[in-house]
């Protein structure tokens, strides 16, 4: 009897997990829907608006500069106020109404408005919401329920971009695109109040805590931040490759969203198996993927058609290492009590280089495409050394827990 009420409650848990990440993870599909697909057209949308590269540049990697940085205050407001649901319903709504608007937009400075305020809701939803996956990654591994929820994520920044491209073949007609992401935008938004109303406490699946310090961050944790920026400073963001392969002519403007569909399907498909493997093997898994990765810039700057779609699947491996694995790594570095601020920090100092990364390739763009690929090359594979570091300060045994 006590044997059978030993078994039954854990596997009870690990499904109550499983059913947690699998809403969450479709809701961020109508999500990733809504913005990917509004992202995907981003680059042509604003030259089309009479913007420079530079400005390309500057405007998205400004964005992705608050998209981190406020992740900051989300995540210390979350861990101080412990309101992880009302923060995550906050950033979502500011998110999901800042894409359609930009069917309104009349030129490139108010655009550059609503793609700033759709980064400052991704960035007030992301660390709560990160945290609550976090405990269900205890029962089921936590590289499995982030590499899940980034597969999901990204299947919908698939078949986002895609339907984007069927309007403009369609149409022709970017404010009408935009227009018809408010349907998936309604979605996410339903959805996320079925999950809130279905899963109000999700810290009651974390039953066996992590064994680190409560108070303050481990030294790995800073290590391994020191090479995450690398690796965003030298990702260059999909708005400035689909500028470039505006001007350069290399992919026609209907097929522009094809390419970012193609990345997201890769990132969506490396997730689920990403997220296995690090719960298999750790950080091996992410060197491994960080040294492919970097191989992206020389293929899409320099390549030509194919080429350059070859390139953009290796960015969009790259783009699936950096939303499944590198997030699941910080959770078992910290204490529950910490973590919201820890994925604050962690993913502020990561949107700060991102910006200073995309300020810099957008510069470089104008001036030399040879010094623009050493230095997106060159800056990613400098954080290898320092993910081996923490590879030896956090090797232990992998865990992998039954998986409902």
């Amino acid at each position: 009897m006590n044997n059978d009420s030993t078994i039954s409650k854990p596997t009870i848990i690990q499904q109550t997990a499983f059913k947690f990440v699998i809403l969450i993870g479709i809701l961020s599909f109508f999500a990733d829907f809504t913005y990917e697909g509004s992202r995907s057209i981003l680059g042509p949308y604003l030259a089309h608006l009479q913007a420079s590269a530079f400005t390309v540049g500057v405007v998205t990697g400004f964005g992705e500069l608050l998209g981190y940085g406020l992740r900051l205050v989300s995540g210390r407001l979350a861990d101080r106020t412990q309101k992880f649901w009302p923060i995550t319903i906050i950033g979502y709504a500011v998110q999901m109404s800042a894409v359609p608007l930009l069917a309104l937009a009349g030129n490139w400075p108010m655009a550059a408005v609503l793609i700033i305020l759709e980064r400052v809701g991704k960035a007030t939803r992301n660390p709560p919401r990160d945290v609550m996956l976090s405990h269900a990654g205890k029962q089921i591994g936590v590289g499995w329920v982030f590499g899940l929820h980034e597969a999901l994520d990204q299947f919908g920044a698939l078949f986002g971009p895609l339907a984007v491209a069927w309007v403009l073949a369609l149409r022709g007609d970017y404010r009408l695109a935009f227009a018809a992401l408010a349907i998936p935008a309604v979605i996410n938004f339903s959805l996320l109040m079925l999950a809130f109303r279905t899963y109000p406490h999700p810290e009651e699946m974390e039953t066996n805590l992590p064994n680190v310090q409560p108070r303050g961050l481990p030294r790995a944790f800073w290590l391994y931040l020191a090479g995450a920026v690398l690796v965003a400073a030298g990702f260059a963001d999909f708005p400035l490759i689909a500028y470039h392969f505006a001007q350069a002519s290399i992919v026609v403007p209907d097929l522009v969203p094809v390419f970012y569909a193609v990345a997201m399907g890769v990132s969506g498909t490396g997730s689920l198996v990403f997220g296995r493997l690090y719960d298999r093997f750790g950080f091996s898994v992410l060197i491994a993927l960080t040294l492919i990765a970097a191989l992206f810039a020389p293929l899409v700057f320099l390549g030509g058609f194919w080429p350059a779609l070859i390139g953009m699947a290796i960015w969009g491996l790259g783009m699936g290492v950096h939303e499944s694995i590198i997030p699941a790594a910080v959770a078992p570095m910290v204490a529950p009590e910490r973590r919201a601020s820890a994925y604050g920090l962690f993913t502020a100092g990561y949107g700060v280089f991102w910006f200073l990364g995309s300020a810099a390739i957008g510069f470089l763009y104008g001036v030399s495409l040879s010094a623009l690929i050493t230095f997106s090359v060159v800056t990613q594979l400098a954080a290898v050394p320092l993910f081996f570091i923490v590879a030896r300060q956090t090797r232990r045994p992998p865990s992998r827990p039954e998986v409902p």
